[in-house]
């Protein structure tokens, strides 16, 4: 069996799983992501490829980060929610595994996953849109990974929707993930509360008027009850994201769109606001083949998953003998 390691790290949780051929999981293993200490992370990741070698035969590992990793998959550089800046995370790890070691950014890690093992595995071009805290994307055109010239293409949530919106932590005004992603959909949730908004009662009840405690997943269970103030701003991030998911069509002309992330678990309520608004604003509808728009089937271990996939695949991979 060709086995890879991935690795998803995440602001909250490392992940890794030790991952056969055909994408199946064989064994899983995690920790919390140390906080403020960007520096304990690559020694983390060791101990977590350790943990999952065992005495098997290793053909390399694969590292899903968000943030700019270089076109050779080595470093990482920029991850502000790290605070990374050229960090050769690659070789830290390396080096204490003695295994080919590559890092991929996170989203770009899923759409390869989904490409591979879930909900693309029927095309040969895929656009993955990661709807969590922001709006994450990956893009694979003609059964490759689609990078850029620099390594850093597919950061989609920063697209520039509105002149002089919301001020974004990439330092623009407007950015598409300002709008559409589970930050915005708390956002939204807050102001209704904090302005006693009538409609805003059962969400005011759940958390005793304390607008701090309000999450994404509290607003789309809401919505799955039928609440009409959730199932609103549910459809109104749906609506931003069709639209901006046609502006990429436009340029990228995939043949599917991938929604995954923290908030896709909504389903439907968000799928079809996403396939209204795509419809609506897709240049010239009627006269084209249109994407097919489908939910992620992979959840929160297409990251890891597609970085085993390109870590096994990448030059220099070899079975360790141990």
């Amino acid at each position: 069996m060709s086995l890879a390691i991935g690795v998803d790290i995440g602001g909250t949780k490392i992940a890794a799983g030790l991952v056969s051929e055909e994408g199946a999981l064989v064994e899983f293993a995690s920790h919390e992501t140390p906080v403020g200490a960007p520096h304990d992370i690559a020694p983390l990741v060791a101990e977590l490829v350790e943990r999952l070698r065992g005495d098997h035969k290793i053909l390399g590992v694969g590292i899903g980060a968000a943030g700019f990793i270089d076109a050779a998959r080595q470093n990482v550089m920029f991850a502000p929610n790290i605070d990374w800046v050229d960090e050769p995370l690659a070789a830290q790890v390396r080096d204490r595994v003695g295994l080919p070691v590559i890092v991929e950014n996170d989203a770009n890690a899923a759409a390869w996953g989904e490409f591979r093992c879930g909900a693309g595995e029927d095309t040969n071009d895929l656009l993955l849109v990661t709807v969590g805290t922001g709006i994450g994307g990956g893009i694979v055109h003609d059964g490759k990974l689609f990078r850029g010239g620099f390594g850093v293409a597919g950061e989609i949530g920063h697209l520039r929707v509105v002149r002089e919106g919301i001020l974004c932590g990439c330092g623009q005004r407007g950015s598409w993930e300002q709008y559409g992603s589970g930050t915005a959909l708390v956002r939204e949730a807050r102001d209704r509360v904090a302005a006693a908004d009538p409609e805003a009662v059962a969400l005011a009840a759940l958390v005793a008027g304390d607008t701090d405690l309000i999450t994404g997943p509290m607003v789309s269970g809401l919505a799955q009850q039928g609440d009409s103030l959730a199932l609103g701003l549910l459809t109104d991030v749906g609506h931003w994201l069709g639209e901006g998911i046609a502006v990429l069509c436009t340029v990228l002309d995939p043949s599917v769109i991938v929604i995954g992330g923290g908030v896709a678990a909504a389903g439907d309520l968000l799928l079809k606001p996403i396939q209204e608004s795509f419809e609506q604003f897709l240049s010239a509808y009627d006269h084209r083949p249109v994407a097919e728009i489908r939910l992620a089937a992979l959840g929160n271990q297409a990251g890891l998953i597609g970085a085993a996939d390109l870590a096994r695949n990448a030059p220099g991979a070899v079975p360790n003998e141990s």
